[in-house]
């Protein structure tokens, strides 16, 4: 659990975690949440708010083996019971280390965003191919 706990710590560091009740709803409905985490020790009405946000975001909800605590002290909180991960290859990284632990429970799901990571990567590197043949060189000018 301590490569998970670190996996969502390096991914708030860059800025790709939504923490909280009010964050994660708005990053599930404005279609930026990749994955949504709730922690196994979350009150039933969180759990139930986070079943709402992963249906009207269409991503992923996973309950992690993870207290409040534990998620809390891996992003700098006292406690959290919910968050978004809205970057794929985190999503991915994240739920691939959960399948590796329980493959029953987290399998499937790490498979779909690993499939969705690998087209996020592949149109992100066609755009930057393209855009770096529009480019002039450095300090060429163009006439």
């Amino acid at each position: 659990m301590e490569q998970i706990l670190s996996l969502i710590g390096l991914a708030r560091k860059a800025g790709r975690v939504a923490v909280g009740e009010e964050s994660t709803g708005a990053a599930a409905r404005d279609k930026k949440a990749r994955l949504l985490l709730v922690a196994a020790d979350a009150a039933d009405s969180s759990s139930r708010r986070a079943s709402v946000f992963a249906e009207s975001g269409k991503c992923p909800l996973l309950t992690v083996a993870l207290t409040k605590a534990e998620l809390g002290h891996a992003l700098g909180y006292a406690d959290v019971a919910m968050l978004a991960v809205t970057d794929f290859g985190f999503a991915a990284a994240i739920a691939g280390k959960l399948a590796s632990r329980d493959e029953a429970a987290y399998g499937e799901t790490a498979r779909h965003l690993a499939a969705l990571s690998q087209r996020a990567r592949k149109r992100r590197q066609k755009k930057l191919r393209r855009s770096a043949g529009t480019r002039p060189e450095k300090g060429r000018k163009t006439t």
